[in-house]
This record gives C-alpha cells, structure tokens and sequence, in this order.
C-alpha cells in the first residue's frame, strides 16, 4: 500500500517536507526494532536519498543498525562520497555489497516466463539474488529510498531494482542487463512496463515474502524555470503501485521529447561523479534517441580514468570495445570470457551508437590510444572545454559566439532527451 504520497510537475518539496512524509508514513506503517537502509551510492547523489536515510538514523536512532548502499557492479563508495552523500552518520553502520561473493540466490523466475515477456528472445530462468545481509541479519524492516528517473537497462530506475540489482549478484544482474540490451534499450527507456521490470515484479511477487517487510522511498527531481534541480514528489509504499505512481509523474518531469533531431548535442560529466565510461556512458545512453544520423555527441569527462568499475569489466571494455550489437552478440557467442559476463557485454551494446552518429570522448585520465581502441573519437579535454566552456552554457540550446547551434546537458542521469517521433515508434 501507499504510506505517503505527495507531488506534481510543479511542486517544490523542502528538507522538511520530506523528514515530515518519511515520518508520517513510519508512523503509519507501524513499530521496528531493527532496521537496514538500502540507498543508492554515489551515482544518485541528487536523488536526496542521503538526506532521507539521515531523517530515518534520527527517526530510529539504535534500531537502524546497517546501511548497505546498493552498490551494484560499481566500486565501494569512498570515505570522500560517504560525507558528500550522508555526512556525519556513524561509519560503524555502513556495509559494502560484493556482487560477486556476498549473495544468496531466493529463488528462479522460470525461463518459461522470460521466453513470454521477451518476446521469444531469450528463454533463461533469472536468478533472483539479494546480499545476504537481507536475508540473515534479522531485520523486521528493510528501508529503500532512492530517486526514480529514466533508466537504460529497466526503463524507470528503483523500487525493486534497487535490491535485486543493486544488492543482487554476479548471475542475476548479468542476465537482467543482458534481457534488457537483447530486447532493445530504446523499447526500455522511459517506460516503467517493460521485460526486465515484469522479470523484477514477478521476483517480488515469488519471492518477496522470505525477505523482511520492505518500505520503498522514491523521490522524483525535476528542473525548475531557472534550470535548478528541485524535488518533485515523494512516494513511500511497500507495492507497485508506489512505484507506478513515482514513474509516471517522472515521465512527465524527466523526459524532455523534442520535435527535430539534434546535431550536435555536449554532455558534461561531473568528475565527482563519473570516474568510468560505464558510468559516464549515461551522456550516450540518455540522448541517442535524440540525436540526428550522422551528428554528434561530445562527451566532457575530466574525471574518467577507466572504463569499468570491477576490474574484470574494465578488461573486457577494453578487449572488445564498443562496436554495436551485432558484433557484441557475436563476440559473445564466440569468446567464453564475455559470455560469461553478460552484464558487459549488455554494456558494450548500449555505449555503442550503432554507426548512427559519432561519440567524442574527452577523458581526463585515458589517452587517445585507449579511447580509439574501445571504439570512440578521442577529443581533447583541454580543447573542447575551451570550445565548449560549461560554465557559459545553460542547458538546453546554445548558440555559441560563431554561431554553431549546439544542445548542452550538464548532468545526463536527471533525465532522457528524445526526438519525438523516435520515444513514440523506436522502430521509426
């Protein structure tokens, strides 16, 4: 059910609007003597999801006892992060999710049912697999805030996705981020019903109940008249519905549909945030239903000096590289090493413009050599951030001194740019 819900297209939600909805609805939902938080990390550090997990240490105070971020495949957060995005809360109650060792498997959703929403494509069961510490640490309530916003691989990030893969393991994230790349990602963005989301609800539904109670706290950000980031909405529930209810006010805040194809779009890559092209791919992912054929992208990355987060990832970026999906379907089937890390290799399909248009990566720790073996046009950073100076761009359109017409993003996680026509018919 819904425990609280409030929010528009042009409300404009405060700290304190938020400590007094996460209250109310924990009053409502009723007595924990043990808690677990589940945020998201560093790569939602905008979704107020630190805020909110320091208005439920003040609420619970002893009885939250562990804070797992869901980390995912990314990297462990860093003392620098966990200031920036919870400031003084206790270290001492902080867990680090290892994808690869700390799971436990629930249980399968039946290959039967991905071969159904998969259109035939694919006939898999997934493993639904969550850290352990849900499973064993004898909590009565687990607490997931996080913020809802278009999404590559589930269309609409959160809710479930935010323990199943965010807490998930080595088999069960590979093979989702695979369904979603196999199926098509521009059939999957934006759209909070889609194959991987069922996959992800029917995993609730089988296996939900031998987890404890879990009350999801979704925020929903949004630009304001002068381009700054406010809160939207704030729903807090334990079902779909809350869920459903915070995807559909993000379609309408988060995704800009525009009626041309762009030319020419630059994406600013905060180095606080983005240290990774698998990451900092989001410029990539998020506007290339909105870039014409034959355009262009430019990537500002100062703070990109990898392009994986695990270390076997990087390797195998940088081994095949992102060459669109027929050749990393191929390269699947025929290396063991990538087949057996579908996560990747969904990845690889995503970061690559298929030939469609062309992606300048201007990385401040990879050389040129690096970023033109993965795939891309390597652009001096130094260069572009003079050709391109953020700090005189708004976002949106700009019309440069020379008068080049050029679309500026300064943060690509907030949101999804599409032509219209392209988010209408992804077949067109």
């Amino acid at each position: 059910m819904i425990y609280f819900e409030k929010g528009s297209a042009t409300a404009v939600l405060s700290g304190e609007d938020l400590r007094q909805g996460l209250q109310e609805a924990l009053e409502r939902a009723g007595t924990f003597r043990k808690v677990l938080v589940i945020p998201p990390d560093m790569t939602r550090f905008h979704s107020r999801a630190g805020e909110l997990t320091q208005y439920a240490y003040d609420y619970f105070g002893e009885a939250l006892t562990d804070i797992l971020p869901a980390l995912g495949t990314h990297s462990p957060m860093t003392e620098e992060q966990l200031q920036a995005m919870f400031g003084d809360l206790p270290r001492s109650l902080f867990r680090v999710h290892n994808w690869r060792e700390d799971v436990i498997t629930l249980g399968e959703v039946p290959g039967d049912y991905i071969r159904e929403v998969t259109e035939g494509r694919l006939s898999f069961a997934w493993p639904a697999q969550v850290n352990r510490l849900l499973r064993e640490g004898g909590h009565d309530l687990i607490l997931s805030p996080g913020q809802v916003v278009p999404h590559e691989v589930i269309g609409m990030a959160n809710y479930n996705k935010n323990i199943f893969v965010g807490t998930g393991g080595y088999e069960g994230i590979n093979k989702s981020h695979f369904l979603g790349a196999v199926y098509g990602m521009e059939r999957i963005m934006g759209r909070a019903d889609n194959p991987v989301r069922s996959v992800l609800n029917k995993a609730s539904e089988m296996f939900g109940s031998l987890l404890p109670p879990i009350l999801y706290v979704l925020t929903v950000l949004g630009p304001d008249e002068e381009g700054n980031l406010v809160t939207r909405g704030l729903f807090i529930g334990d079902d779909h519905e809350t869920f459903y209810h915070a995807a559909a006010l993000s379609a309408e805040v988060n995704i800009t549909l525009l009626d041309r194809p762009l030319d020419k779009v630059v994406v600013y890559l905060d180095p606080v945030e983005y240290k990774s092209t698998w990451l900092g791919n989001k410029a990539i992912y998020r506007t290339r239903m909105a870039l014409a054929d034959g355009g262009e992208l430019i990537v500002l990355a100062p703070g990109v000096r990898e392009f994986g987060e695990d270390k076997e990832i990087d390797r195998l970026i940088r081994k095949y590289g992102y060459y669109g999906t027929d050749i990393i379907l191929t390269q699947t089937e025929n290396h063991a090493d990538l087949a057996g890390n579908l996560a990747a290799a969904a990845h690889l399909i995503h970061g690559s413009s298929e030939g469609r248009f062309r992606i300048t990566y201007c990385p401040g720790h990879l050389s040129r050599e690096e970023i033109e073996q993965a795939g891309f046009t390597y652009g001096d950073l130094q260069e572009m951030q003079k050709k391109y100076d953020i700090t005189a761009l708004r976002d949106g359109y700009n019309t440069l001194p020379g008068g080049e017409e050029i679309f500026y993003i300064s943060n690509p996680a907030l949101g999804l740019w599409a032509e219209r026509k392209k988010f209408e018919d992804p077949a067109a």
